[in-house]
């Protein structure tokens, strides 16, 4: 959805949520020396500012990372990566998935990144330096996803993360993921989904649990981050989660949800 700009999201209780259990993941698959592969679905600009005028509109980097960051031990994968892109950027960086991915992946490991939006694109482009294995493309994420599984390595993970924006896409990605996993059945498949008042997203995962044996659904509520703020949790749909991401999503909700 071009119109979506994560800006004004970036660093929220979802983003905690969502960026840990993918540091955590990526940290995992990392221990042994086989190279991988990590694809990204809707990367955005990788790299966000928390004092930026978007970032302080809304309020939520102030409920997000602002107060969760101390609850995560310091040698936290998650918490090494926001400590990277300080040392890098400047105290008020705070860095996305593909920033993320990029500071845990090493230098044998493929990264494949889309994103759509030509602005964001760009920036995407000038936040991650040039390195062997990565691209980063101008096109759309599904439709990369598709093309690219199974990725050559085998080994690896993929994050989808849209914006949620179009109501169909519940129903799509109830379709597609099952279908990934079926073209690359070796792969760590992340579904992030916002859980919003009406529940739109109880279908799509009832239908991914029928369709994939095994799922792992980690769900945690979200504080209000400002009067009318509609969002009221925070989930992740993962197929081969890797060993002890369960227990991990249950800290990290447990952190998240602390008064």
């Amino acid at each position: 959805m071009l119109s979506y700009q994560h800006s004004f999201h970036a660093g929220n209780a979802a983003d905690v949520q969502k960026h840990a259990l993918l540091a955590a993941a990526i940290a995992y698959l990392t221990r042994k020396p086989k190279p991988l592969s990590y694809i990204e679905t809707h990367a955005g600009r990788g790299l966000y500012s928390l004092d930026s005028p978007e970032a302080r509109k809304t309020g939520e980097a102030a409920a997000g990372v602002a107060r969760l960051e101390a609850r995560f031990p310091e040698d936290h994968p998650w918490r090494q990566a926001i400590a990277a892109a300080r040392a890098a950027h400047g105290p008020a960086a705070y860095p996305g998935s593909p920033w993320i991915a990029a500071y845990l992946t090493r230098p044998g490991d493929r990264l494949d990144l889309a994103e759509l939006h030509p602005q964001e694109h760009a920036a995407l482009t000038a936040a991650l330096p040039p390195r062997p294995g990565l691209r980063i493309h101008h096109r759309d994420g599904l439709e990369m996803a598709r093309a690219l599984t199974p990725p050559e390595p085998r080994r690896g993970l993929m994050l989808i993360d849209p914006s949620w924006e179009i109501r169909a896409d519940y129903a799509r990605l109830a379709k597609l993921l099952p279908a990934l996993h079926r073209k690359w059945n070796v792969g760590v498949l992340m579904l992030w989904y916002p859980i919003l008042e009406d529940r739109r997203h109880a279908p799509m995962i009832r239908a991914l649990r029928d369709a994939i044996p095994g799922l792992m659904v980690a769900e945690t509520a979200v504080p209000r981050a400002r009067a009318g703020h509609g969002l009221r949790g925070s989930g992740l749909a993962v197929v081969n989660p890797p060993w002890g991401l369960e227990e991990e999503a249950a800290r990290v909700a447990a952190w998240i949800e602390e008064g």
